[in-house]
């Protein structure tokens, strides 16, 4: 596959043309475009089209894209997107965990190339109304796909120790069950203000101190409304069976756990032992053939970037490219990656 790797680095001169509105900028785009190794005509897949930047870089790029997204607002907004690609783009709402299914019902059985952008959107960040950060006030919704249990509901019904499991597991936050305490002390809950500074409260963090603590549980928050885990590791199968041999597979992740999980995945489906972790226990070896080439070593954002985009500093990508083997059975999946 070197000579790909060749062709997708030419294609990412193509990149730096593009306008670089923030809405559309996402984390290593330049490094993904390149890990894809795009050749005009192909079919890819942006599995997680929240803005479109990617999708927009991939058009740049030749291709023909199908993107999904499980939040409504993503969907009506990319529709001028899907206007001006002049028939060359696919606008599909729904889950990415379930994207092998919602090609298929496209006529679609197999593609060049998938991406995931695993996380909250800087849409979704940026607007207080849909209640994922705590930067400005707003409802404590954070609910991607704008159905279901939203944080307020979980919140103020949970548990003290269901609450605490979550922000240890999901944010890594060591005093989980002082920050769970306070919680159930502060219900109703209604707000994202109020959340935040019931959290600063019980961390006893000064105003204006940096780092600020409520991040980590708000993290944690929303990866537990969204099943945030459960889906990556969904999609990732699904990826194994839609990719044709040869197809390339990247993913950009902010959080450890989910790097983890993805580094394991990999690493187990291109043949070599995946790490366990205190979140998920290591796999058992499988004989199976490997259906990933060895993947290509992480890449992290420049100092530019950084400076460029703050949010990317915690950002991973990895990528492999798909072999011929049939995909795993699922249940060998989840035996080897759920909690």
């Amino acid at each position: 596959m070197g000579r790909r790797q060749g062709e997708g680095a030419q294609v990412t001169e193509l990149l730096p043309e593009l306008h670089r509105d923030p809405r559309h900028d996402p984390v290593l785009r330049e490094e993904v475009i390149a890990a894809l190794a795009i050749l005009p005509g192909e079919r890819h897949v942006d599995a997680t089209f929240g803005a479109g930047g990617y999708t927009r870089a991939m058009l740049a790029a030749g291709a023909e894209v199908v993107a999904c997204d499980r939040d409504p607002d993503a969907i009506a907004e990319g529709q001028a997107l899907v206007a001006e690609s002049d028939g060359k783009l696919t606008l599909i709402h729904g889950r990415f965990g379930e994207i092998d299914r919602l090609l298929a019902e496209r006529g679609i059985e197999a593609v060049d190339g998938i991406t995931f952008d695993i996380g909250v959107s800087s849409m979704q960040l940026d607007r207080d109304a849909r209640g994922f950060s705590f930067q400005k006030d707003g409802p404590l919704d954070m609910r991607m796909a704008q159905e279901g249990e939203s944080a307020a509901d979980w919140l103020n019904r949970a548990d003290e120790s269901e609450i605490a499991d979550v922000l240890f597991h999901y944010g890594d936050e060591r005093q989980s069950r002082r920050v769970a305490r306070a919680i159930v002390a502060a219900r109703p809950l209604s707000r994202t203000a109020e959340l935040a500074t019931v959290i600063r409260k019980a961390l006893r963090h000064p105003p204006g101190a940096p780092k600020d603590p409520s991040t980590k549980s708000f993290q944690a928050i929303r990866i537990h409304i969204n099943n945030e885990l459960d889906e990556l590791v969904a999609g990732l199968a699904a990826a194994e069976r839609i990719l044709r041999p040869g197809g390339r597979l990247a993913v950009v992740s902010f959080h450890s756990t989910e790097d983890r999980i993805v580094k394991n995945f990999l690493r187990e489906r291109s043949g070599g032992d995946a790490a366990g972790s205190r979140h998920r226990p290591a796999p058992t070896p499988l004989a199976r053939a490997a259906t990933f080439e060895t993947p290509a070593r992480k890449v992290r954002p420049g100092k530019e970037e950084e400076a460029r985009n703050p949010r990317a500093r915690s950002a991973t990508l990895r990528s492999a490219v798909r072999t011929a083997a049939p995909a795993w059975p699922d249940n060998r999946m989840k035996e080897a990656m759920s909690c």
